[in-house]
């Protein structure tokens, strides 16, 4: 890395003014003495003895870190720029050694490569892009994940565990010990200054920074987002005109701070000079506010309604029904989601949808391109397929901590099913849901024993402890063929006991601090912080509805603390209650265990199993599910 910081060009160091930064930047004392040498600029603490001044920049250092044997420059570039027109030299020089910032004039009197100009102007613009996409850090009272990380020991799952958020495909190297520009708030100067910190801890998008020269002092560690405005390469200052300055507490403990970072910085590692471009980047997203979707009506699972996207938050889109008069009827979810479709695709399926009132689209409102949606794998429905009455077990969509015995009341077109929880269905099918047949919230018939899961049987079923084979002996049912569930299991990266933001899917306005607790392969097993297990959700690992650690702070989105503080229980108290009222028919079952369940299955003489991993934390493919023998 070294290289590449030692190699930039001197001129690009005053490339960018305080007419082109982001802010005002007000002139740096007179008397502070500066090292500029090869592009990069210091702060030097001796100034008293051994000084010079550059006659072609006005720069004042240390003479022995200028160029050439008269020591008149500090670089090559002022001394070639020097020689070419010494006379307009020699006036930008008098305009800098008075301290006060070189006019437009002055600035083009300057002898910059167009390459270091273009990098330069490349490198301003990307900031401001960053800056106008990257929002207000969201204060929560008495909540920070740094200090929640910290006190507890906690790891977080990396960002690059989350393919759907900002940098989750581009996140590259790094990782701790890696160097970066931060602002420097330990010292006393008027303007803004800057110095390097490396990183001692990474948490999602959050990392722990130490600046260069505290060692194994933590006392002025902090923790910043690594995609905020104010994260910057090494070199980034250089590049800016922006002044390193070492922190006030350890002012004294180098004369040569140059040297130091010679030699700190050899061999490390910085951020990608365009980071600030992709984080811009991949926070620009497809949807917009006015465009038309289907999406699933949330009073009634069974059917899609037309909505309009109010607004795009981090991926996340506020969609108000269109039928909505005071628009409060609303519901969230993110773009990617497979709740979401274009207009026009529940009657291409065979779908069941509601007809809105409203005759015309409203004005402004258009319907949203289809593919701009997340696509579904292709499946073949002409041979063995899903049949109506087949039994499985799946995830419940009202009760999202159970995986319950279900029915494939229907079977739609494009490899859509539309499925029932047995025991808890209303007599006109109203709260059916639809699952892709590749979804991973459907499985095979006995893939909670061999995994180890709690099963939920029919809501009433007094057979208990419930046994497959007999349900299916009593209803004359049949169990949907194993071959055609989704076995695919990606490396996702996660762990028991890795922290992240993760949206409650109960109450999806709201995104909590959570924690991985089981892994099955690739079912997830999502608990919030402070609240009971009852409110625990199964989610897979590529659902868009978990989050990198920080994700909120960067986006702007409200992030809900752990419950047990007071500003959770005040803002999400109706959620508990709905969630409550929701889990509260399923109670009453006794809970079976699994090693009744395997002797049963065990005893059954068309089915055996492969023995599948419980809580593994190694991922790739396994054998988890049932295999029929013919």
């Amino acid at each position: 890395m070294f290289d590449g910081y030692d190699s930039c060009s001197e001129d690009t160091s005053s490339s960018s003014s305080s007419e082109e930064s982001e802010e005002e930047v007000a002139p740096l004392p007179s008397n502070l003495p500066i090292i500029k040498n090869n592009g990069q600029v210091y702060t030097y603490p001796d100034g008293k003895s051994g000084m010079a001044t550059c006659e072609m920049c006005g720069m004042v250092g240390v003479r022995d870190a200028f160029y050439s044997k008269t020591k008149r420059f500090c670089s090559v570039s002022c001394s070639r720029s020097y020689s070419s027109n010494s006379k307009k030299a020699s006036i930008l020089a008098r305009l800098q050694v008075t301290g006060k910032p070189p006019t437009k004039k002055a600035k083009v009197l300057q002898k910059q490569p167009l390459v270091a100009k273009l990098a330069a102007y490349a490198q301003y613009q990307a900031t401001l892009q960053n800056q106008a996409k990257t929002k207000a850090v969201v204060s929560m009272e008495g909540f920070s994940w740094g200090n929640y990380i910290n006190s507890n020991s906690f790891i977080a799952a990396p960002v690059t565990c989350f393919k759907h958020a900002p940098m989750g495909t581009c996140w590259g190297d790094i990782s701790e010990n890696v160097r970066v520009e931060v602002p420097n708030t330990d010292c006393s100067l008027p303007t803004k200054v800057f110095w390097i910190a490396g990183i001692v801890k990474l948490a999602g998008y959050n990392a722990l920074l130490r600046y260069e020269g505290f060692e194994n002092d933590s006392a002025l560690d902090f923790w910043c987002n690594i995609c905020s405005s104010d994260i910057h390469p090494v070199g980034w200052c250089a590049a800016s005109g922006k002044p390193l300055v070492p922190p006030r507490t350890i002012h004294h403990k180098y004369t040569n701070w140059k040297a130091f970072l010679v030699k700190r910085l050899t061999g490390a590692k910085t951020l990608p000079p365009d980071f600030s471009q992709k984080v811009s980047e991949s926070m620009q997203y497809s949807f917009k506010p006015c465009m038309r979707v289907e999406v699933v009506d949330k009073r009634h699972l069974c059917r899609t309604r037309v909505a309009v996207v109010e607004s795009v938050i981090g991926g996340r889109l506020r969609l108000v029904y269109e039928d909505s008069e005071d628009k409060t009827d609303d519901f969230w979810c993110h773009m990617h989601s497979p709740l979401i479709h274009h207009i026009g695709w529940s009657r291409s399926i065979g779908h069941r949808f509601k007809r809105s009132d409203i005759t015309k689209k409203q004005d402004g409102h258009f319907d949203t391109p289809p593919h701009l949606f997340a696509k579904v794998k292709e499946v073949d429905q002409s041979g063995e397929w899903f049949k109506e009455g087949m039994k499985l077990e799946a995830i419940d969509p009202l009760n999202l901590s159970t995986i319950c015995v279900a029915t494939i009341r229907k079977v739609l077109a494009d490899g859509f099913l539309m499925i029932g929880i047995d025991g808890s269905e209303a007599a006109d099918g109203s709260d059916w849901f639809c699952y892709h047949a590749t979804s991973p919230s459907i499985f095979p018939v006995g893939f909670c024993e061999i995994n180890m899961i709690e099963l939920t049987p029919p809501r009433g079923y007094t057979k208990l402890p419930f046994k497959w084979f007999d349900y299916l002996r009593e209803t004359g049912s049949i169990a949907a063929p194993v071959k055609l569930f989704n076995k695919d299991v990606p490396n996702h990266g996660f762990r028991v006991g890795m922290k992240l933001e993760a949206v409650d899917l109960m109450e999806p306005r709201l995104i909590c601090v959570a924690t991985v607790t089981r892994i099955i392969h690739r079912l997830l097993r999502i608990h919030f912080d402070g609240w009971e297990e009852e409110y625990d959700q199964w989610v897979d690992c590529e659902s868009p509805d978990l989050y990198p650690v920080g994700w909120c702070q960067l986006t702007g989105y409200q992030l809900q603390p752990p419950a047990s503080q007071s500003s959770r229980e005040s803002q999400s108290g109706s959620s508990k209650q709905k969630k409550k009222a929701k889990s509260q028919q399923y109670k009453g079952h006794k809970k079976m265990t699994t090693l009744q369940l395997k002797e049963e299955l065990i005893d059954g003489e068309d089915y055996n199993f492969l023995q599948g991993a419980s809580d593994q934390e190694s991922n790739g493919s396994a054998n988890f599910y049932i295999k029929q023998e013919p």
